[in-house]
This record gives structure tokens, sequence and C-alpha cells, in this order.
């Protein structure tokens, strides 16, 4: 990756392993943009739907075609127990739609300017996209629980079912929608592992890297 040239870095990370940090220390040192969950505003707006839905629609294991299908025959009012049925606007939203939504928004910032994007299937969406640095952050299970703990103020069992939980939603998002694994390391170019570093010392690995 040039870093001279306008460029895209997106960071996958693991919850608990500061790559939300990492990405954010990256961008300033950088002096690019850095985006993470503020990219699902222009979804809540494409589609009417807030944070939460979007995050519920994309743990849906079904297809888009079995939800179209199920809707075929029972009648719009069965896509109110599928995804979400947008009835403002009366139609389905499927986890299909989202990404290609987030595809849309990602694409569009990539072309205005030099970016770090964490999160939001960034990996998988600029995959072939000109002078780009895909990144995954990950961390051991004590790593990410001691981190979660501490910034949530929760018990050790609390932290293992809010990772188990989104672990499983990020993985059946990407397997379903893009037939692919998060922890396929074929998707990236480095791989960090946080366990003894700070998130300062994870970008000077990044930087390093790059340089």
């Amino acid at each position: 990756m040039n870093k001279n040239e306008r460029f895209v870095i997106t960071i996958n990370r693991e919850l608990g392993s500061g790559g939300r940090t990492v990405g954010r220390i990256l961008a300033e040192k950088l002096g690019v943009p850095y985006y993470d969950k503020a990219l699902t505003k222009p979804l809540e707006e494409k589609f009417n739907m807030t944070a939460d839905q979007i995050e519920n629609l994309k743990s849906n294991n079904r297809s888009w075609w079995q939800d179209v299908k199920r809707v075929l025959i029972l009648g719009e009012e069965a896509a109110n127990s599928l995804d979400y049925y947008d009835e403002k606007k009366k139609k389905l939203v499927t986890s299909e739609a989202v990404l290609k939504a987030e595809k849309e928004i990602l694409h569009s910032i990539a072309i205005e300017d030099s970016c770090v994007i964490a999160g939001r299937s960034a990996f998988y969406v600029m995959n072939g996209y000109p002078n780009s640095l895909n990144i995954l952050i990950q961390a051991s299970m004590e790593y990410r629980l001691n981190r979660i703990m501490k910034k949530r103020g929760i018990s050790e069992k609390e932290a293992k079912k809010i990772i188990k939980e989104v672990d499983e939603t990020r993985e059946e998002y990407l397997k379903n929608n893009a037939q692919t694994s998060r922890y396929d390391t074929r998707n990236y170019d480095l791989v960090i592992k946080m366990d003894g570093k700070t998130e300062e010392d994870a970008v000077k690995v990044i930087l390093a890297y790059i340089d």
C-alpha cells in the first residue's frame, strides 16, 4: 500500500481486542478520516431502520431467497416475523439489502478520500480495491474477557455471553452473505494478536508494515 496516494485501510476485529481503538489511533497518525459504527446512520436513513434492527437483521441465518419465498407464499404480513419489514416503504429489508447498502456507502467513502474503516464487513466489501490494506485484530479469550469486563463493569459470565453472541452473529452474517469466514486469514494482508501489546504498539506494527 502506498500512503502517498489515496488508500483504504480496513480493520476487522474481534470484540474486546481493542481493534476499534487501534483503527482510530492509526487514522490519527495517518491524518485521514476514521469510520466505524457511524456507517449505520446512512443505513438507518435508507431503510428507515434503527441500528439495533440492522444488527438483528445481520444475525438472521436464512438466505434472501428463503425470505422472499416465504413472503410470496404467506403474504406481506409474514415479513414481520422475518428480518424486518419497512412499513413506511412497504418492502422487505433483507440482510442482502443491508450488505448492498454497505457496499454503496463504503465505495462512496473510498472514492472521496483516504480513510480507515473498522468493521462493517469492509475487508470483504473493499476486496480488490486498489491501494488498500486489510487488517485483522484479534486476541486470546482471556484478553478479550478482561477488557470487556473492565470496560463495561460486568461479570466474566456476562462478558462470555456477549462475546459468544457477537462472534456468532458476525460470522453468520459473512458466511451467509459473503460466503467467507472472518477468521480466514487469506482475507487479510496483516493479522495482529493483541496479547502483550497496547493499541499504540499495534499501530506501530501497522505503520512499519506500510513503510
